[in-house]
């Protein structure tokens, strides 16, 4: 199992220290929220870009990619009916697959629930055409940076569009491009009507990425979600992408969240395997 875990994690902590602190737990793999390096990912040179991948990759990490996509922007709406905002989004999104390439990832997480709501006064069927059509118009420009998008479910009262595994993959579908996959999130796994594991093995030809977490926000062992189950259905799929750990609740610190999160799922796993 490869483990990563979100860099948002660390407040205020620079890349350099995050970089070698992960690595020294155990961790090879990191993923960067753009808020976190810059107010748009454009104002991040190819310079800086380079560097924090040689710094990644000087302590034996990946940056093996990017979420929380559209978070603190303005004028970025997923849903917009307007077509000049799903056009920029569209831009957007591309200029976002082309930085997550030159920091060495392939994974995008479209989360974002503030920008992907269903507009007001429009009806559900309508927010998922616009989504559509903002999807198509970057897919191309998405696959040819050699990046996958990974639309993620997220659960309410977050977001009030796609709320589920199965309504992410009908979009999925709807887009039809290969470089578009699904994303799945244990928090956001919790509501649905079944169970995580359960959810794993039916859709496992078309997730990619994987967020660890609790309902309660927390890392994975913070709370009460057994991880054993999980565990078991990525193993039985063959899931071979990436576990990343992704929190909302930053207590008690960010090493206590790092550390105890891998050591958890790294027990999870070894009952697994027996």
């Amino acid at each position: 199992m490869r483990y990563a875990i979100c860099n948002e994690t660390f407040e205020g902590w620079d890349h350099l220290r995050i970089c070698r602190f992960v690595a020294e737990l155990g961790y090879r793999g990191l993923e960067l929220a753009p808020f976190t390096l810059a107010e748009r990912i454009t104002d991040v040179s190819a310079d800086r870009r380079r560097e924090l991948r040689q710094q990644a990759e000087d302590h034996g990490l990946s940056i093996i990619g990017l979420h929380w996509l559209l978070a603190k922007t303005t004028g970025l709406m997923l849903t917009a009916p307007e077509e000049s905002i799903r056009q920029a989004t569209a831009t957007y999104l591309i200029e976002l697959a082309k930085a997550c390439a030159e920091l060495g990832g392939d994974i995008l997480v479209f989360g974002s629930p503030m920008q992907r709501r269903i507009p007001p006064g429009h009806t559900h069927a309508q927010a998922t055409r616009f989504a559509v059509d903002t999807f198509r118009r970057a897919a191309k420009g998405i696959a040819d940076h050699g990046v996958n998008l990974c639309v993620e479910p997220l659960s309410p009262p977050e977001a009030d569009f796609l709320n589920t595994a199965a309504e992410a993959i009908s979009l999925i579908q709807e887009v039809d491009s290969p470089c578009f996959r699904l994303h799945l999130d244990v928090k956001a796994m919790s509501t649905e009507l079944d169970p995580a594991p359960t959810l794993i093995r039916r859709h496992a030809s078309q997730m990619y990425h994987f967020h660890a977490n609790d309902p309660n926000k927390r890392g994975p062992g913070f709370g009460e979600t057994d991880f054993v189950p999980i565990f078991q259905a990525l193993h039985d799929v063959n899931y071979a992408g990436w576990v990343s750990v992704e929190v909302f609740d930053y207590s008690p610190d960010p090493e206590t969240i790092a550390r105890e999160s891998l050591r958890y799922m790294q027990a999870c796993v070894a009952q697994v395997r027996g």
